[in-house]
């Protein structure tokens, strides 16, 4: 089958570890079109926006996305593009598996979880302003709609995956209208899951247990801001934001699927970024593609290499470049084909 396919490479980092990718998911046989535009300061600097018109309008003609960081300005400048992106594509759940890697150093192992975040509200909004001099406001925004169907997500994912739990974080003893509202969504959708369980807690006595007994979780769904800072904390379990994927996903069937790690400026163009995070978020749009046969064969290989230990980038032991570990993994899809 063939595709056509979105592809934003980024800035920084983002070009060679999506031409790393992209080599590799051609490698496992992927048929694919690749329709490339910029996004952030260098669409600005081409197209005067960071979002320019015609790379939504390939979003939504192709339904998928492959997503190079892009740097976000800190305190001045362009607003995020993550956040543009998902609020001009209704991406309202962003899904990130966390798990243990071989050979990756990780102070826990045992650690399979998912984060389910809702992906266009609470503090994200973006809504604040100046009340008077030395006062800002900022809005949290949680609504019955939007947390209702990310519970939905979150439950479907569980089953559709035998997940045993689901549980809602949260922080309804301080906040307990908005958090209120998005921990009755769950309880309410809950009911419809009688074969999931389902607990909750408090953001963060989650974050205290999470560094102590990872394993005890399984599925957890959260707002915006919370659901931001937990799936750092978990990629931190096993290896940090260089080692997980993310995915993006909407209605339609929209999905884009990115590494959520930062461009790296400091290290931009000399072919020593670890192309995992992204080739692991190509895994997951594989999937999104209904091409599991290739998923399962890249994961294969990337195992493969990574049990092996001898061809692996600096942040994860080893020395190898981003184009010598891209090569060491095509070779190990020959040696892995069915």
């Amino acid at each position: 089958m063939s595709h056509a396919i979105t592809l934003i490479p980024g800035d920084g980092i983002g070009p060679e570890v999506t031409r790393a990718v992209v080599q590799v998911l051609a490698a496992a046989g992927l048929d694919a079109t690749w329709e490339s535009f910029s996004a952030g300061a260098a669409a600005v600097a081409e197209h005067g926006t960071t979002l320019p018109a015609p790379l939504l309008e390939s979003i939504r003609r192709t339904k998928v996305a492959l997503k190079g960081p892009v740097t976000t300005p800190i305190g001045e400048g362009f607003t995020s593009v993550n956040v543009g992106l998902r609020k001009a594509l209704d991406l309202y759940a962003n899904l990130r598996p966390v798990w243990n890697l071989p050979n990756v150093r990780s102070r826990y192992q045992g650690v399979d979880l998912v984060i389910v975040r809702e992906n266009t509200e609470d503090l994200y909004a973006g809504l604040e302003h100046v009340v008077v001099p030395g006062v800002v406001e900022s809005l949290k925004i949680i609504t019955d709609a939007a947390s209702t169907r990310i519970a939905q997500f979150a439950f479907e994912h569980a089953r559709r995956h035998r997940r045993a739990r689901v549980t809602s974080v949260h922080k309804a003893n301080i906040m307990k209208l908005s958090d209120g509202l998005f921990i009755d969504c769950a309880r309410r959708v809950a009911k419809d899951y009688p074969d999931i369980q389902y607990d909750e807690r408090i953001v963060d006595a989650a974050c205290m247990q999470l560094v102590m007994f990872p394993e005890r979780f399984d599925v957890l769904l959260l707002p915006n801001l919370y659901g931001d800072i937990v799936s750092d904390l978990c990629a931190g379990l096993v290896g940090g934001l260089g080692v997980v994927p993310a995915a993006n996903l909407g209605l339609a069937g929209v999905g884009v699927f990115e590494a959520v790690h930062g461009s790296a400026p400091d290290i931009a163009g000399q072919d020593v970024a670890n192309p995992l995070a992204l080739l692991l978020s190509g895994v997951l749009m594989l999937r999104h593609l209904d091409e599991d046969a290739k998923a399962d064969h890249v994961m294969r290989a990337v195992t493969a290499v990574l049990a092996d230990g001898s061809v692996r980038t600096r942040d994860i032991g080893g020395t190898a470049s981003t184009t010598a570990f891209a090569d060491e993994i095509c070779r190990a899809l020959d040696r892995t084909r069915p």
